[in-house]
């Protein structure tokens, strides 16, 4: 199973303000454990929401909001992406984070990600084709870097 650990945001990532040392090196230990364990899939921090842009989709019409957003508590300030066994075994790893956010009250989620059976019989063998195409590729621009 999959599972996106998204590190929710807070005030002081939506102001840029940079990890200490000693946590980089802590969440560098982390990453090692994880990848070690066959565990991480990917793993990024993310830049503010200053430097980004949201796409609003209404009935057709498409429209650009550019950052920062309001709602801290909303936003995302990092993710990993886990292959375990279980919720249970994503919940034991988050455990084990160090805590993303120094003196302050921080929060981690986790969600599980879609496999192609979790779709049903909308998912036809035609679009079953289309998605291990495009996995292809991404796996070939992969081993391209």
């Amino acid at each position: 199973m999959r599972f996106m650990v998204i590190v929710k945001a807070t005030k002081d990532s939506e102001a840029g303000v940079m990890p200490s040392e000693k946590l980089l090196a802590e969440m560098g230990k982390y990453n090692e454990q994880l990848a070690k364990a066959g565990v991480m899939l990917a793993g990024e921090g993310l830049a503010p929401s200053s430097k980004g842009a949201r796409v609003k989709f209404s009935r057709g019409k498409r429209t650009v909001i550019d950052g920062p957003f309001s709602e801290t508590k909303e936003l995302v300030a990092g993710f990993w992406l886990f292959q375990v066994k279980s919720l249970a075994e994503a919940i034991e790893w988050v455990k084990r984070c160090p805590d993303p956010f120094e003196d302050q009250e921080s929060e981690i989620e986790i969600r599980q990600v879609f496999e192609a059976s979790d779709f049903g019989a909308e998912f036809t063998p035609e679009l079953q084709e289309q998605e291990a195409r495009i996995r292809s590729q991404i796996d070939k621009a992969k081993g391209g870097k």
